[in-house]
């Protein structure tokens, strides 16, 4: 057995694998082991097991906070050795074979593989959107606010009010990435717009777009980057409540120089169609959970397909003003989102963080909800070019973001990363 095992136990005990030896075997009774997702996070893929060799090894089940052990554990062997059974040496991606992953229902093998590849349907949908705008563009105002609402409460069904403790419990680690999400990309896109000389719609445009919250496609990449999934959660989370004052203080004081802008009434609408849903949805699954349980099944599919059309219709309905002018259009919103992502890892990694919290920053400075950037444009701008920066910056957040997860995923992360994240 530990033959045939030897390519996938690690090499050397890890400091992780030294905390289970001394924490969870005080003595030979029955335990109850619970380790963070930030702590295993950098460790191993999110569905793996761990191996004792006296044994054999026990499941991980994960759940919405972190990865815990339940089991009958016996004492460890006499050496003391408790081996993680992962793809260290070869630093492989992907689930380790008999893992939690094989134990999911056809449905939801379904939904994470269409989530997964999320930024494939965003491609699919802007070349929809930009040769058959027809076919997306029905969805306008009204239904595009209530399909926006309807991911905010997506959000919100999968928070309790313990997450949101866990600022109080992490306020450097969440600092620095609402920072760079509401001053480093908020900056750089002024200083974007004025490098470039866009017209002042086009600048308000970019500014708007670059002060938005983090999107929830940040989560996914960042799963897909082996970054801390918790730590994305949490910081999307605080952006997303902070968008109500920040994005429209932002873009008064960066853009109102250029075009009038209604500061009162972004508020007003990020609230609407960003606090509130979130809020009823963390209301609902903290007093009623099994109704919670019940339809968070279905909503991870729906989301994907909302959020497709989300980022499809602005593309379509700004698609004769991206044939004319496109590569004016697309240049200073390529540039925008490439620095956010650079500035968000080496700012995370100047601030001391280990790889996977300044992959995980990183990912949430350059992903932001550039959709509800569009839909603030639409109702709150006369010009109709205000809108475009915000459309165009769909794409390009869901390519970039993928990109990147995509390498990263590829680039082992040490076994000795520093956790910045407390549970």
């Amino acid at each position: 057995m530990a033959a045939s095992m030897a390519s996938w136990t690690c090499s050397r005990i890890s400091p992780l694998q030294q905390k289970l030896r001394t924490d969870a075997y005080p003595s030979p009774y029955i335990r109850r082991v619970s380790l963070s997702l930030a702590q295993l996070s950098s460790q191993l893929n999110l569905r793996s097991k761990i191996l004792n060799p006296d044994c054999g090894y026990q499941q991980l089940g994960i759940g919405a906070k972190g990865i815990g052990i339940s089991s009958l554990l016996p004492r460890p062997s006499d050496n003391g050795r408790m081996q993680m059974l992962c793809k260290a040496e070869a630093n492989a991606v992907g689930d380790v074979p008999g893992s939690a992953s094989s134990e999911m229902s056809p449905f939801e093998r379904v939904v994470e593989l269409l989530t997964t590849l999320f930024p494939v349907w965003v491609v699919i949908g802007a070349a929809i959107g930009i040769y058959k705008p027809s076919v997306v563009t029905w969805l306008q105002t009204d239904l595009f606010t209530l399909g926006l609402g309807f991911l905010m409460l997506s959000m919100g069904l999968t928070l309790k009010f313990d997450d949101f403790k866990r600022c109080l419990r992490n306020p450097w680690t969440v600092g620095v990435g609402f920072l760079a999400q509401y001053l480093i990309k908020p900056l750089l896109g002024f200083a974007i717009a004025l490098s470039l000389k866009l017209s002042a719609p086009l600048a308000t445009g970019l500014i708007l777009v670059s002060c938005c919250p983090g999107g929830q496609a940040s989560n996914v990449a960042t799963y897909i980057s082996k970054g801390n999934v918790a730590l994305s959660v949490l910081m999307t989370t605080c952006s997303t409540i902070g968008a109500i004052i920040m994005t429209p203080l932002l873009t008064k004081l960066l853009a109102g120089q250029l075009v009038p802008v209604d500061a009162a009434g972004l508020a007003v609408s990020t609230f609407q169609v960003v606090l509130m849903p979130t809020i009823i949805g963390v209301l609902l699954h903290e007093y009623f959970p099994k109704f919670t349980e019940k339809i968070i099944t279905f909503t991870p599919l729906i989301g994907v397909i909302l959020t497709t059309l989300l980022c499809a219709s602005p593309i379509g309905q700004v698609s004769g003003v991206l044939k004319s002018q496109g590569a004016g259009l697309v240049l200073p919103v390529a540039i925008l989102h490439a620095v956010a992502f650079s500035l968000g890892y080496w700012v995370s990694k100047w601030s001391s963080f280990g790889e996977s919290t300044s992959r995980t920053i990183s990912i949430e400075c350059g992903m932001q909800s550039s959709a509800l950037g569009f839909l603030l444009a639409q109702k709150h701008f006369t010009n109709p070019l205000v809108a475009v920066p915000s459309a165009v910056s769909v794409v390009f957040m869901a390519l970039g973001g993928s990109v990147l997860a995509v390498y990263w995923r590829n680039v082992p992360i040490p076994f000795d990363d520093k956790d910045d994240f407390k549970e």
